[in-house]
């Protein structure tokens, strides 16, 4: 079986990151980073990994992306430098034409949230990322 959801995203790019100075504290102020990406498509489509690197804030993490056939979902998971060693929860989801969603329950800073990631693919030549976290009732 091939799967090409991801396959725009393959090759080397230069990214501009944008994220939240604090999260999940009313704050909306942001800072942004140059970061590198290297991905591969991997496994007929069906695997994909990537690494992302941001020398000047000294950051380096990693994703692995493994499509699932029989339940027709992505399973997300995502490592850094500062993940001592494990991956975290996987977002799972789909595409549903250009856009995917894959969201998932975690814990950010003790606190219960929901993860939602969006690939959009509309623009394959400027394919754009987001994540975004809401805090889960108790």
């Amino acid at each position: 079986m091939t799967n090409t959801d991801f396959d725009f995203l393959a090759g080397s790019w230069d990214t501009v990151q944008r994220r939240l100075v604090k999260a999940l504290a009313g704050c909306d102020e942001w800072y942004e980073f140059d970061a590198t990406l290297d991905c591969q498509v991997l496994l007929d489509g069906t695997g994909v990994f990537d690494v992302l690197r941001a020398p000047e804030r000294g950051f380096e993490g990693l994703t692995l992306r493994l499509f699932h056939p029989d339940e027709q979902v992505w399973r997300i998971w995502w490592a850094s430098k500062n993940s001592a060693g494990l991956l975290d929860e996987p977002v799972v989801g789909r595409f549903d034409g250009p856009v995917g969603t894959f969201e998932c329950d975690d814990v950010w800073e003790g606190t219960q949230i929901r993860v939602r990631y969006r690939w959009s693919k509309t623009d394959p030549a400027h394919p754009q990322w987001e994540q975004s976290f809401c805090q889960r009732p108790s």
